[in-house]
């Protein structure tokens, strides 16, 4: 009688560590062709993967790790070794490099049929003509198109002769923003968001979609009741002599544009600042990605009960790139439980690499006349040719989530971008529980996408409604007039959008708040879409339905599904 086989007890892990996805690079290739030939194509495989490393990061400038493999599948047995040796190395992403007219069934797809229907595949050849790598990348894209999985064809340039040749910029650029959207959908499956509190003051378009952002993005939302961080800010449980530092921090770079007026306004700002260090502590214990905050009304503005202090410094703190402890990577956190809001800043944060999300109402929508009406009042001249006459724009404040890198440009330091910040007094009347906003101006002349989630029963699908956009400024005294007519003491951001008219935007923002992240290119956006099934919506009369050089070409699958 055989022995039993006795199972294996794993080691114990003290503190988990999520996944970081991993990129293969391989390629398929003729038996049949000469050793240079398929030199070049292991060459080529190698460069591919050299292009990528270190050019794709995780919000935490971490580079995302890319291996390739050096053998050439030519058929099912090396298909076999190849993913051998990507699961061994944790492959979640898939990118394949033919040089060579191959057979796609032996080869390529022999390689993806062994890795989960959901893992990105992205084909990038030269225009090649010598063997020809091109024919293979149409035949394999349409083979894999025709079973009905997603694949992404980059057909780019590199010299079509020569043992070591190298891929074009665009083409390189091409593949590493492909490579982001892949990243984001693989690495923020399986995570989660930290939300206290339900649907703030009954905004639906805020609501928690459990299900569908399970089903659509593979995340977790945990919900948390605020009373939580209630109890643990007046237990105390939190790092006293760090409180101390963090407040340190503020008086040494705010100083007396820290608003307070007496001990008990002192004391709220630095339960405000409590909140932060509990909150975080707790989304570290939880790995979390991401966070939000009710706030409205029970927190801190129903009389009824006992109105506590604003989170708005909490809020921006998490959504900056840095805070008393030095640089970190932002950690996209939404006023007002805004849920669909959040998912807007997490997806824009990672595609970016990192750059800082901008939580924003969508406030004042100014129309170019209307601005200069408005300056013929006040006796400001205003140049006719300015985008904020020619365009229009949108006052974007809100009290809370306005990550602080906003008050400069891109690459600013930290003096320079908290010397620039005040902190009134919160408005009595909304926030009774007191504490203090944070205000200031975004300067002009930075340049990304502004955007939001949406969600809809009816398809049960989220959307995205996007432009690209800009900050623009306007002379100080119409900027002090246009602040004072919403809230002066909070943050404004004049955004301009690309295509969109200001009538258009008025009547298609899919909710009250909206979010900017800058330097994301489109396509990243938009091949991100393509993998999560997220609907692009994009219904500004002045938009091409494709703008080469910006988008990503459509991939195959959508056309073909279209018939």
């Amino acid at each position: 009688m055989a022995a039993t086989a006795k199972a294996t007890r794993l080691e114990s892990v003290p503190k988990a560590t999520p996944p970081v996805p991993v990129i293969g690079v391989f390629s398929p290739c003729d038996p049949r062709v000469d050793a240079d030939s398929r030199k070049r194509a292991q060459n080529i495989t190698a460069m591919v993967a050299d292009t990528i490393s270190g050019q794709v990061v995780m919000p935490d400038k971490q580079p995302v790790p890319v291996v390739y493999s050096d053998v050439l599948v030519d058929g099912e047995a090396q298909a076999d070794i190849v993913a051998q040796q990507f699961r061994k190395a944790g492959v979640t992403i898939l990118v394949c490099a033919p040089d060579t007219w191959s057979f796609p069934q032996l080869t390529g797809i022999s390689v993806l049929q062994q890795f989960p229907t959901d893992t990105p595949l992205n084909i990038t050849c030269g225009n090649s003509g010598p063997k020809p790598g091109v024919v293979y990348a149409h035949a394999l894209s349409g083979a894999i198109s025709q079973y009905g999985r997603l694949v992404h064809l980059n057909v780019g340039n590199w010299p079509d002769t020569g043992l070591n040749p190298q891929m074009s910029k665009a083409t390189a650029t091409a593949l590493i923003d492909w490579c982001y959207a892949a990243v984001t959908a693989v690495a923020l499956r399986g995570r989660r968001v930290v939300v206290f509190g339900h649907d703030s003051m009954g905004m639906e378009t805020a609501l928690a979609h459990i299900i569908p952002t399970r089903n659509t993005f593979g995340l977790e939302i945990t919900r948390l009741d605020m009373k939580l961080l209630a109890d643990m800010l007046h237990k105390g449980a939190y790092d006293k002599a760090e409180l101390k530092l963090l407040r340190g921090w503020f008086d040494k770079h705010v100083g007396q544009r820290l608003e307070l007026k007496t001990e008990d306004d002192s004391r709220r700002f630095d339960q405000s600042l409590a909140m932060y260090l509990i909150n975080r502590d707790l989304m570290r214990d939880l790995n979390a990605v991401g966070g939000g905050f009710m706030s409205q009304l029970e927190w801190g503005s129903d009389r009824r009960g006992l109105p506590l202090p604003v989170a708005d410094a909490m809020e921006s703190m998490f959504n900056s790139t840095f805070d008393h402890n030095g640089p970190k990577a932002p950690l996209p956190f939404a006023t007002e439980a805004d849920v669909q809001g959040l998912l807007t800043m997490l997806f824009f944060t990672w595609l970016s690499g990192g750059n800082p999300p901008l939580f924003m109402d969508f406030r004042k929508v100014w129309e170019g006349w209307e601005i200069k009406e408005l300056a013929q009042k006040i006796s400001v001249q205003v140049d006719p040719q300015a985008d904020y006459i020619v365009k229009g724009l949108v006052d974007g404040d809100n009290s809370g989530s306005a990550s602080l890198d906003w008050v400069a440009m891109p690459g600013a330091s930290v003096e320079e971008i908290m010397k620039k910040i005040q902190m009134p007094l919160a408005d009595e009347g909304y926030f009774p529980g007191g504490g203090n906003s944070i205000t200031f101006v975004t300067p002009a002349g930075i340049h990304g996408i502004a955007g939001r989630m949406a969600f809809c029963a009816k398809t049960n699908r989220f959307s995205l409604i996007w432009d690209e956009a800009h900050t623009t400024a306007v002379p100080p005294e119409l900027e002090k007039a246009m602040c004072d007519l919403t809230n002066w003491n909070w943050p404004h951001t004049f955004v301009v959008p690309k295509y969109a008219s200001m009538l258009e935007y008025k009547q298609y923002a899919p909710a009250n708040h909206f979010h900017m992240t800058w330097d994301l290119p489109v396509s990243r956006v938009q091949y991100w879409m393509d993998l999560t099934g997220v609907a692009n919506v994009t219904p500004w009369a002045a938009r091409p339905a494709f703008i080469e050089g910006t988008d990503r070409p459509l991939p195959l699958l959508h056309l073909l599904t279209r018939c």
